[in-house]
């Protein structure tokens, strides 16, 4: 559970290197041990998980081929309760956060072909925290192709995830 970011004050600083990890050291590991093609890469992720492979995404869009997410937080930098991660991943200069939030990155120029979110309308954590209204309207703005599904009845579960595992998988396919 976490952004996908790399910590920058200590104590966090050594050893909470998570974008450092899923964006470099995993697919070299990958590489080096598997018959795995990596000019066909794609990425996604769940909640703090899916907002870290959009961020990813943006920030490498020559690598992946596609991206999804469930459940994405949208914009962490302004959600009241993913603030105090980013202030303890990042320290407290907000400016600096803007490179480790999707719809700041897409504010700043950094664009991705497209993306598919799900998300469930039952979800408790959808107003005060994931907002994907807000990744829409960068997407909108970026003219970024954004296939928003607002899924009735679903909540922040995995039984949510594997409801739709199956549509994300194929919409990877098709672009690899």
């Amino acid at each position: 559970a976490d952004f996908y970011l790399d910590a920058t004050p200590e104590p966090c600083a050594k050893n909470y290197r998570m974008y450092s990890y899923v964006a470099e050291e995993l697919p070299a590991l990958i590489a080096a041990e598997f018959p795995a093609d990596m000019a066909r890469q794609a990425i996604f992720g769940h909640s703090m998980g899916g907002h870290g492979a959009l961020t990813i995404a943006l920030k490498n869009p020559q690598r992946f081929k596609s991206c999804s997410a469930f459940a994405p937080i949208a914009q962490p930098s302004t959600a009241g309760w993913s603030r105090p991660a980013f202030e303890k991943y990042l320290g407290k200069d907000e400016a600096s956060w803007r490179s480790c939030d999707a719809t700041s990155l897409i504010d700043d120029g950094y664009r991705f072909p497209e993306f598919l979110v799900d998300q469930g309308t039952s979800d408790g954590f959808l107003d005060d925290g994931l907002r994907p209204w807000l990744l829409e309207a960068a997407c909108t703005k970026a003219g970024i192709p954004l296939k928003l599904r607002m899924q009735d009845g679903y909540d922040h579960s995995y039984l949510f995830i594997s409801s739709f595992m199956d549509d994300h998988l194929r919409w990877h396919a098709e672009r690899l």
